[in-house]
């Protein structure tokens, strides 16, 4: 079956974007919350992870609003996710230019700790307090990046998109994203304490 499917309690989740767009676009405009449902969760970590802040809800509700104003201008085909990011992007940078502040690393952290975690519960709670350590200095050293570096991290890896997409929402060419990426990491492993410094430096 090919429509959204909302789980119980939980985000929709879009099984053919193509279909419910060419539905708002023929004057359903009520299959348009569809869309909000699917995607409000990343769009509120995307807007978080840049440096929204408290204004992230306001942020994402803006851009919902211009992504329904501009389908008309979207690409048949092509895939919403990254499309509706990228004006997030837009509307947060937006922001945060007009109110003149700066990105918060622990804003970020917590929209992104709301994602899914990066290991299961039932690890070792020893496990648990080290990768919690590793998570906030990774969140740390994203402050130490240039805005393009940290936005290439920030959606190929705290947001789980690949290339093309990270691509489509940047606005950049692949050969961009790639170059940046790399430079981004080669900084990040600098900025970035060893794991046996979080450990306790038991090494020797």
């Amino acid at each position: 079956m090919k429509d959204v499917k909302t789980l119980e309690g939980g985000p929709a989740v879009a099984a053919d974007d193509a279909e419910v767009i060419a539905r708002v676009r023929a004057g359903d405009a009520h299959a348009y919350a569809e869309l909000v449902r699917a995607y409000t969760g990343i769009a509120l970590r995307a807007a978080a992870a840049i440096g929204a802040g408290a204004d992230a809800e306001d942020v994402v509700q803006s851009a919902f609003f211009k992504a329904y104003r501009a389908l008309g201008r979207f690409r048949e085909g092509a895939p919403f996710r990254p499309w509706l990011l990228r004006i997030v992007v837009n509307e947060t940078r937006n922001t945060v230019r007009s109110t003149v502040r700066l990105r918060s690393a622990a804003g970020r952290e917590a929209a992104l700790t709301e994602a899914e975690p990066l290991i299961p519960e039932s690890a070792d709670p020893a496990v648990a307090v080290v990768e919690d350590e590793r998570r906030a200095q990774l969140l740390t050293a994203l402050d130490g990046l240039s805005t393009e570096h940290r936005l290439v991290v920030t959606y190929r890896y705290l947001l789980d998109m690949d290339e093309a997409e990270t691509a489509q929402a940047l606005g950049w060419p692949r050969g961009t994203v790639k170059s940046r990426l790399n430079r981004a990491l080669k900084k990040l492993g600098r900025l970035l304490p060893p794991p046996e410094a979080s450990e306790g430096g038991e090494g020797g």
